[in-house]
């Protein structure tokens, strides 16, 4: 599984740009504000139809421009595919494999396994759930077909009922069949979810212990408010509605449920969301982005594409070349704006690029 070579025309600070890569590791040097991360926002994309920077697509239509284009040459089963996307100004995408529209994202999920670390993941232990909620559903949306289906239904149930829930006057009998709508993805929800944090936990606990030299254990744990055993999720999220509908009506908004879900990370007992170190705390968001991509490993048999953006300066040294040593053999993608000479000589051969204001002006 390979990224060959992306073209970008109008995308962000990029007017044209088409650059071929290296099949072990690519380095982007340059000075902040250059177009390095919109580079590597633009691969995202073409393997997962999303940003890892913003969630409003027309955000990434440079300024002026009506639409902007991203394709990408890419390597996986034993041939080669072309993947295009394109965005126009009001938001709207459209997806082509091989020429052939899609109309659905999970079809592009199946083909190309990326992930993204930013100085932002090694903040998702300290910060609030959303993130650690958003850290299950992109893992669960590479890794099970069906998820980002329930997960969209999942959503669009809850606007209904929320939006239920806020009239002047509430029909129960409507209430009650958003009720029966949001159980059913949200069973399912719940299900993958806990299947998921207990593969994390077992892969994160064995890197964390590696990471740290044995000194601490790391336990990742699922909260939510439907604690159901298996099978009994539907019925049990149902009971929690009902039991939660007078609160609902009175605060207009669904107040239990997988939206409200989280990680509990403990490291020896210490629950490291509220009492952990700053060293401890980005040591378990490594340990949790580095499970993450071995998870995938795992689950496809594949090594997903990694893209590091200015990360490794957010990290002492020691933690660089275990994460360095940790992904060696997948493909890589690092931006950053000084390549400490420590780091550069432990990292595969590869290619490294200058870009200056969203053009490649030298190559090193």
């Amino acid at each position: 599984m390979l990224i060959k070579e992306i073209e970008l025309k109008d995308f962000r600070n990029y007017r044209e740009l088409t650059i071929s890569f290296s099949e072990d590791v690519n380095i982007f040097l340059g000075e902040n504000a250059q177009g390095k991360t919109n580079l590597l926002e633009g691969i995202y994309l073409n393997g997962t139809a999303k940003s890892f920077k913003t969630s409003r697509d027309k955000e990434m239509v440079r300024f002026g421009q009506d639409y902007c284009v991203i394709r990408s040459l890419v390597e996986y089963g034993d041939d080669d595919h072309r993947i295009e996307i394109a965005i126009t100004k009001d938001g709207k995408k459209a997806i082509k494999i091989d020429g052939v529209k899609v109309s659905r994202t999970s079809e592009l999920l199946q083909k190309l396994y990326i992930v993204a670390f930013t100085p932002e993941d090694l903040k998702v232990v300290k910060e609030d759930p959303s993130k650690r909620r958003a850290f299950m559903d992109r893992e669960l949306c590479q890794i099970r077909p069906g998820y980002l289906m329930e997960l969209n239904n999942y959503r669009r149930t809850l606007r209904q009922r929320n939006a239920c829930l806020k009239e002047d006057f509430t029909d129960p009998g409507l209430l009650d069949i958003w009720d029966q709508e949001l159980v059913i993805s949200g069973g399912r929800i719940l299900r993958m979810r806990k299947e998921f944090v207990e593969r994390i936990d077992g892969i994160s606990k064995d890197l964390h212990n590696k990471i740290s030299g044995g000194r601490e254990n790391l336990e990742i744990r699922y909260e939510t408010d439907v604690d159901a055993e298996e099978g009994r999720e539907e019925e049990v999220f149902l009971k929690v509605l009902r039991e939660s509908r007078e609160r609902d009506l009175a605060t207009g908004t669904t107040n239990k449920g997988p939206h409200r879900d989280d990680l509990k990370i403990s490291a020896d007992d210490k629950d490291l969301r509220r009492f952990g170190s700053q060293g401890q705390q980005r040591t378990a968001a490594l340990s949790l982005k580095l499970s993450e991509i071995r998870l995938i490993e795992e689950e496809t048999e594949e090594r997903p594409i990694l893209l590091l953006d200015d990360v490794l300066s957010e990290l002492d040294n020691e933690r660089q070349k275990y994460l360095i040593h940790s992904l060696g053999e997948n493909q890589m993608f690092i931006t950053t704006t000084d390549l400490i000479g420590s780091v550069a000589r432990s990292l595969p051969e590869g290619k490294v690029y200058q870009i200056h204001k969203g053009e490649i002006k030298v190559e090193i």
